[in-house]
């Protein structure tokens, strides 16, 4: 167990050590040590917890800089497809997208960098989904795109007509117009 880099730089899944008997399990999801040493050295200053629907699609979302965030999420009930897109000018990655089934279950999280857009979509009937953040919200610098861009490929794996789209993420623009001020470093 531990960190599982994918073909997206500073993209990271983290897998807990799980110990469980016949009473349940137990768990660290975070350890400042165990990423300090597998080399993520941010520092949390705020958890945001969503409870959704099946259908339910939030995303694509990033903060602008300064006021950027880096994400570790994780689903404490339920199932979820989490989608990422690189958004850092100058990647060697720039607009691919990279999606993961996580789940209470499987109790994988993923670590997103800032200069990623982040959404996902609720797969069970419900789920819970908890998420650390480096950086506060600030409203002024919201951005995202638009979660169905074609050029993004995301499977969300929701039919069309069962998809529960907030409004102001409808109105968010393709990956070809959407602003945002970062650099791949």
């Amino acid at each position: 167990m531990g960190f599982t880099k994918t073909d997206i730089p500073g993209l990271l899944i983290y897998e807990p050590t799980v110990h469980g008997d016949n009473r349940g399990y137990f768990f660290e999801s975070y350890n400042e040590k165990t990423f300090a040493d597998a080399g993520v050295t941010m520092k949390f200053v705020q958890d945001n917890q969503a409870r959704s629907t099946y259908g339910v699609i939030r995303g694509l979302h990033y903060q602008l800089n300064p006021h950027a965030q880096t994400k570790l999420i994780r689903v404490l009930s339920g199932a979820i497809i989490d989608a990422v897109v690189d958004i850092r000018k100058g990647s060697p990655t720039y607009g691919k997208s990279f999606a993961i089934e996580l789940s209470a279950e499987n109790k994988k999280q993923l670590l997103v960098p800032r200069g990623f857009a982040h959404g996902y979509s609720v797969i069970s009937e419900t789920a819970e989904v908890s998420y650390k953040c480096d950086g506060l919200y600030s409203k002024q610098s919201e951005g995202g795109i638009v979660y169905n861009d074609p050029v993004l490929q995301i499977d969300w794996r929701i039919p069309a007509d069962k998809a529960l789209v907030a409004d102001r993420d409808l109105q968010h623009p393709l990956l070809a117009d959407c602003v945002n001020n970062f650099s791949f470093e």
